[in-house]
C-alpha cells in the first residue's frame, strides 16, 4: 500500500500494511494470540532494515523481512510476548540485538547493544532516537524517527502508549505515575501533534489525538 492508503489496521493471519515515506519504508504485521505488532523499518537509500519486536511467529516475520538486510532487532521491553521469535530471527539474520539494560535479562538472547534514554540507533542512513519510558516495565523504550521534509515524525511506543491511554501498570500507583509522567514529558512534551504513533498492539494513533486526554488518564489512574 502507498502512504496514502496506509491505515495500520492489521489482523493476525492477515497481510502486512506498508507505508512508503521519504527515506523510510514502514511495514506493520500482527502476530500471535496476543496480536502483537512487529514493525520492519527499511532505509530507502541503502536497503538496510531494522525490526521492532520479534514478537512471535518467526516464519511470518521472516516472510515479511524477505530479502531486506536486517541489521538490527530492537526489543521495546522485556515482556515475553514481545520477544518469543527473537532467537530464530537473530539466528536467521545475524542481527544486532538492542534493548534497555533494565529489561535485558528478561530477553531470551544476550543484548549486544544496550541503549539508554537519548541514544540513537541507525537504520541505514536514517536515525532512530531512543526514549526511555519507565513504568510498564523498568526498561521500556520508544523509538522516534524524525523524517525529512514531507515525511513527518513517527514514534514506535511498544506497550507504553496506545490509543486511549498508557500501558498497563497493574494498578500500581507509583508505576502508573512514572509512566504517565514520562509519556507526558518525553513524548507529548517533545513531539508535534501530527506525530504518528505505532503501538505494540492494536491500531495506530497520533500524538494530537491522544494529547487532550492526558488529564483524564491521570484522573482515572490507568
Amino acid at each position: 500500500m502507498s502512504a496514502q492508503t496506509y491505515t495500520g489496521d492489521v489482523e493476525v493471519g492477515g497481510p502486512a500494511d506498508t507505508r512508503e515515506l521519504p527515506g523510510l519504508t514502514i511495514t506493520k504485521l500482527a502476530v500471535s494470540e496476543m496480536a502483537n505488532n512487529a514493525y520492519l523499518l527499511t532505509a530507502t537509500a541503502t536497503g538496510e532494515s531494522l525490526l521492532v519486536d520479534a514478537a512471535a511467529d518467526a516464519p511470518a516475520l521472516l516472510a515479511m523481512i524477505g530479502d531486506a538486510g536486517v541489521r538490527t532487532v530492537v526489543t521495546t521491553h522485556g515482556h515475553w510476548d514481545h520477544h518469543r521469535a527473537l532467537p530464530e530471527i537473530v539466528e536467521a539474520t545475524g542481527a544486532e540485538t538492542v534493548a534497555h539494560p533494565a529489561d535485558a535479562t528478561d530477553l531470551p538472547v544476550p543484548v549486544s547493544r544496550p541503549v539508554e534514554h537519548g541514544d540513537t540507533v541507525p537504520v541505514g542512513d536514517q536515525t532512530l532516537e531512543v526514549v526511555h519510558l519507565r513504568g510498564h516495565t523498568p526498561g521500556s523504550i520508544a523509538l522516534v524517527w524524525r523524517g525529512p521534509e514531507g515525511a513527518g515524525t513517527h514514534v514506535f511506543t511498544g506497550d507504553s502508549l496506545f490509543p486511549g491511554g498508557v500501558g498497563n501498570t497493574q494498578q500500581d500507583p507509583e508505576r502508573f505515575t512514572s509512566l504517565v509522567d514520562d509519556v507526558e514529558a518525553r513524548l507529548f512534551g517533545t513531539l508535534p501533534d501530527e506525530t504518528w504513533v505505532y503501538p505494540g498492539h492494536g491500531r495506530d494513533t497520533t500524538i494530537g489525538a491522544e494529547r487532550p486526554h492526558l488529564a483524564e488518564w491521570r484522573e482515572r489512574g490507568w
